[in-house]
Parts: C-alpha cells; sequence; structure tokens
C-alpha cells in the first residue's frame, strides 16, 4: 500500500487573497475582504489578515475599527472565498 501524501499547497499572493471575502462560519456573517498581511520578520510567514471594519460616517472619517484575523483561524480558502473560525469580538481591534 502506498503512502497517503497530503495535497501541495499552492502559494498565495496578496492581490488574490484581497479579492475573497471572509466569512466567519461561526456566525455565517461576511466579515469583508483583506487588505493587509501581518508578517513575522524572523521566518517570513504570515502571522494574520487585516479586515477594515465599517466606517465611522459613510467611511468618509476613517474607519473605528478593524479585525486582524489569526492564519491559524483561517479553515479554508476557496475560490471566491476564505472560511475563518473566530470570535468576532476578540479579534476585533480599534484604529488608530
Amino acid at each position: 500500500m502506498k503512502d497517503v501524501l497530503p495535497p501541495v499547497c499552492a502559494p498565495v499572493r496578496l492581490s488574490l487573497l484581497r479579492q475573497k471575502e471572509l466569512i466567519n462560519i461561526r456566525t455565517c456573517r461576511t466579515l469583508g475582504c483583506a487588505s493587509d498581511l501581518e508578517i513575522d520578520p524572523q521566518n517570513g510567514c504570515i502571522v494574520s489578515l487585516i479586515v477594515p471594519g465599517m466606517g465611522k460616517l459613510c467611511w468618509f472619517l476613517g474607519r473605528e475599527y478593524e479585525y486582524i484575523i489569526p492564519w491559524r483561524c483561517i479553515v479554508r480558502i476557496g475560490a471566491d472565498i476564505i472560511l475563518v473560525d473566530v470570535d468576532e469580538e476578540s479579534v476585533r481591534r480599534k484604529c488608530e
């Protein structure tokens, strides 16, 4: 019997991640699209995705908060969406 090898993961570009909508599987609610990445400078690995929250006054006055989604909370990256499993209150950060 042959050993079963895990599927090879293809590299993902930020430009492709920005086009995908993040959906929280706990609430079935959309969080938005990733706008940035947080990268560990020592090993070059992605630490988290940054997703902007709703704007203050029709987005004219900036953003009130953003979601910092840890990479380990990503369940699946599909063709159109990224499924995440997070507690939204724990990953929400106030913008400075």
